[in-house]
């Protein structure tokens, strides 16, 4: 039997609540509630009454997560970004996308709650938002294909929004078509003149490493965006056309997955090399200079995204997806799936940019 000082001092650790301030104060609680809210006429006595009990209890005002689940919202938004949070804080796209959706959240009064989740271990996203309050999730940078998030969030009826993936009914996108844009740079190699084509992908499926890739590793993906890019890069230029994956999107893999295309005879190496990502173009371009090879003399070579790399000396060939409009039109595709609107996928258009990484092959 606990001692009446142990009540007490269990109580004064529990959160005053603001039917103990109306007791304190001799009102209704609703009458209390008007006081904080401001939303009503109180008389000033009253009022004055209210908040000196508030004083006297502790009371700080109404629990913020209490009033947001009556309202059947907390103002929060899963934004689910794969591998850890750092990498895409060094992606200028990523953060691009993050920045207008973000922009856009803010604009509708909600924050951004983000959560890494683990490429190879992507159940673990799940223990982890088990515990959080949201209203809708978000996966801005695409990911895997099928993910263990979907079934968690659909039980709970949180509304997904994604960029690609995860591919699943229940999810609405804001839909880039990969094939479509990556055959934007390819069909402008071809009509340069170029007939030997590589191709520099992202990972293809979680956990490589780079190295050359065959169809089956693109039939087999579990990336979407990137298997897609594959698939329109072969349609056009070949289904033998060599192709090499990367490890991740950096500039470090792209110099290491242009050295494997390009440190062999002259006799066979490609003239052209269309990347999937801009900063795997830039380090194509590094292991070209490495290997005394001028750009866009020997090689031309292609980006997509369209970010803005003002630390390299050319202006690169690329698909242009504006990051920052992406990431709005996917803010705005939550704000209106949270207003009760039935949705359905939107496309996210793509154009051509021709700078000087591309030039008619040599000879």
């Amino acid at each position: 039997m606990p001692s009446a000082g142990q009540k007490h001092a269990s109580e004064a650790r529990r959160r005053p609540t603001m039917r103990a301030v109306a007791e304190r104060a001799g009102v209704s609680t609703s009458t209390a509630s008007l006081v904080f809210s401001g939303r009503g006429p109180v008389a000033a006595a009253t009022a004055e009454r209210v908040r000196a009990a508030a004083a006297d209890l502790g009371f700080s005002g109404p629990d913020p997560l209490a009033s947001s689940l009556r309202r059947g919202r907390v103002g929060t938004v899963a934004v689910v970004v794969e591998g850890p949070l750092r990498y895409a804080f060094r992606d200028p796209f990523a953060l691009g996308v993050l920045d207008g959706l973000a922009e856009e959240l803010d604009a509708a009064g909600r924050t951004m709650l983000l959560v890494a989740q683990h490429p190879e271990e992507p159940e673990r996203a799940v223990d982890q938002l088990a515990t959080q309050a949201v209203d809708a999730a978000v996966f801005p940078l695409c990911g895997i294909a099928d993910n263990p998030l979907v079934d968690h969030l659909g039980a709970r009826g949180v509304p997904v929004v994604g960029s690609g993936a995860p591919v699943d009914p229940r999810v609405s996108h804001v839909r880039t078509d990969e094939e479509a844009g990556i055959a934007l740079t390819t069909r402008h190699l071809l009509d340069l003149g170029h007939t030997r084509l590589g191709h520099v992908a992202m990972p293809l499926s979680p956990g490589v490493r780079t190295a050359t890739a065959g169809l089956q590793d693109v039939e087999t993906a579990g990336y979407p965006d990137a298997r897609d890019r594959a698939r329109g890069f072969l349609a056009l230029a070949g289904a033998h056309a060599p192709v090499v994956q990367t490890a991740d999107l950096t500039v470090e893999a792209g110099e290491e997955a242009g050295r494997l295309l390009l440190a062999v005879p002259a006799d066979v190496r490609p003239t052209a090399v269309v990347c999937q990502a801009d900063l795997l173009a830039a380090g194509v371009m590094r292991a070209a200079a490495a290997l005394g090879l001028r750009v866009p003399e020997d090689l031309s070579v292609t980006g997509f995204d369209g970010v803005d790399l003002p630390w390299l000396d050319e202006t690169l060939t690329t698909v242009v997806q504006p990051g920052v409009e992406k990431g709005r039109a996917l803010g705005r595709l939550v704000r209106r799936v949270l207003d009760g609107e039935q949705v359905g996928d939107e496309p996210f258009p793509t154009s051509l940019r021709v700078g000087t990484t591309t030039a008619a092959p040599p000879g």
